[in-house]
């Protein structure tokens, strides 16, 4: 029995194909999220209410959240997930944190961390049930995609919390990816970082968008998950070249993509005939 299949087409786009144990899956894994977000969201809503007079940050409600974002990677045994180089990501320094974007799995990843940071997310993103509640007790940054005054005021907020010692979180593709590949940077977390002398954590993801791509509505049940923490870039090496810093950022990242693609393509397999989950055609 097939179990998954990813491939590669001629223009390089990653491909990721379903089946019906995928689709009984998601059914199942709908119901999970929805019925645990209602009890997580009820505890974090606790939580702030007993630490919000000394917890300015949100430090506290913010790990009660990555409890909540990373233990869905670890209840399914066959996303065989796993995190390099977290120990890049100094718990008692500010970061800007950038990440590739190819799934809503990210946030999930970024939570598992166990990071404080604040998140940049657009706008809609706040307006859903549970998911957004959490976010506003977080105070997490929101954004409305191409309005400029919206995006100055996301910058001002940024620029607040970094003063306050606090890392964001920021995805500089803007957007999720079509494809799997990466999309062209903007140039906003560089400048943040230049301006304040904040240093930049790139975190290169694989796996999610194979998970969970956009524009699917079925979620994979078997996919080798991983995420790499690159070195900090520091400001000092880039000062008055926010465009070099943002070029290096995505050469960097880019390249790490396709290195833990190459990784761990050859996925799980019951028998010789059959084809390997995450494997790539020629």
């Amino acid at each position: 029995m097939q179990v998954a299949e990813t491939s590669s087409n001629a223009s390089g786009s990653v491909n990721v194909t379903v089946n019906a144990i995928d689709k009984i899956y998601s059914i199942a894994f709908l119901t999970y999220f929805i019925l645990s977000s209602i009890f997580f969201n009820t505890l974090t809503a606790i939580v702030t209410l007993l630490t919000f007079p000394f917890d300015k940050r949100r430090r506290i409600v913010h790990i009660a959240s990555c409890v909540w974002g990373a233990h869905y990677l670890y209840i399914n045994p066959f996303w065989r997930f796993k995190i390099e180089g977290a120990e890049h990501i100094d718990p008692n320094k500010t970061y800007i944190i950038i990440g590739n974007h190819s799934s809503y799995f990210d946030i999930l990843v970024c939570y598992s961390l166990f990071r404080c940071f604040k998140f940049v997310s657009k706008e809609t993103i706040f307006k859903i049930p549970l998911i957004g509640w959490n976010m506003y007790l977080n105070q997490y940054v929101k954004i409305r995609r191409g309005n400029l005054a919206s995006i100055k005021e996301m910058m001002a907020v940024c620029k607040n919390w970094l003063k306050m010692d606090a890392s964001v979180m920021m995805f500089p593709e803007g957007t999720r990816t079509e494809n799997g590949e990466l999309l062209p940077f903007r140039a906003g977390s560089f400048n943040l970082s230049l301006e304040l002398g904040v240093p930049v954590v790139p975190i290169v993801i694989y796996g999610t968008y194979e998970v969970f791509p956009k524009n699917r509505n079925v979620v994979k049940m078997c996919q080798t998950i991983r995420a790499r923490v690159l070195p900090p870039m520091m400001p000092a090496d880039y000062e008055g070249k926010p465009g070099k810093m943002k070029d290096d950022a995505f050469k960097m990242m880019s390249e790490t993509l396709h290195e833990l693609r190459a990784q761990n393509q050859i996925g799980i397999t019951a028998g010789a005939d059959e084809k390997l989950v995450g494997t790539k055609k020629d």
